[in-house]
């Protein structure tokens, strides 16, 4: 088998056992072993492949621009900036089977911001003023290195921008999102299955882009 092949065959795979129910990460172990996938491979797939059932669940869900219009987003701040950010270095993003789209650099706790990072805010909250949003809330990772600054800059650019909003480093962001009475921007699966109004931000924002990045779907 080729590269392409390989992977769409484990792809497929990943979604009949987990549509059956069998469990995430046994699934991804499983298949990834049985073909000899590497670790982008790998994270293609555990972040692009879901059950169809949830899929189409999670799509159905996914606000779309027109319902952002006099709205106060919440933000899960370095989830949407940090896909953003892939997109603008040309790093490999994934159109996944929910409708979202999702980087697989896996930067985490590892992630430096600098000027791309700061590009994206600013791309981000553009966006958010097109689509008339009236403020938005933004929640960072306070583990994370310059979180705090990140915060100050990321304040900076929406008095800039001229929207209302804040942005605060948080120990754990996903506790102020899941109390959030309105949008919702991530990535996150468990947190896209928590709350009421989930967008992928970060995925509308790319596709604004032009020329847009190219998706990868499986």
């Amino acid at each position: 088998m080729t590269h392409e092949p390989r992977l769409r065959a484990a792809a497929a795979d990943a979604r009949y056992l987990l549509e059956r129910g069998y469990g995430r990460e046994q699934v991804l172990t499983l298949v990834g072993n049985h073909y000899n996938l590497d670790r982008a491979q790998r994270e293609l797939l555990r972040r692009g492949v879901y059950g169809p059932s949830q899929a189409a669940t999670r799509r159905e869900r996914l606000l779309q621009p027109r319902d952002l219009a006099g709205t106060t987003v919440g933000i899960d701040g370095h989830n949407v900036l940090i896909t953003i950010e892939s997109a603008l270095k040309g790093r490999r993003l994934v159109l996944a089977d929910d409708g979202l789209v999702r980087d697989i650099a896996g930067q985490g706790r590892h992630h430096r911001p600098g000027p791309t990072i700061l590009e994206a805010a600013r791309l981000m909250v553009r966006y958010l003023v097109a689509q008339q949003v009236l403020e938005a809330q933004v929640w960072l990772d306070a583990p994370l290195t310059k979180s705090g600054e990140l915060a100050a800059e990321l304040r900076r650019i929406l008095a800039q921008e001229g929207l209302a909003g804040d942005a605060q480093a948080v120990p754990v962001p996903e506790r102020h999102l899941k109390r959030h009475r309105g949008p919702v921007a991530t990535s996150d699966s468990a947190l896209i299955d928590a709350v009421a109004w989930p967008v992928d931000l970060a995925g509308l924002v790319i596709r604004s882009l032009q020329p847009p990045p190219h998706l990868e779907m499986l």
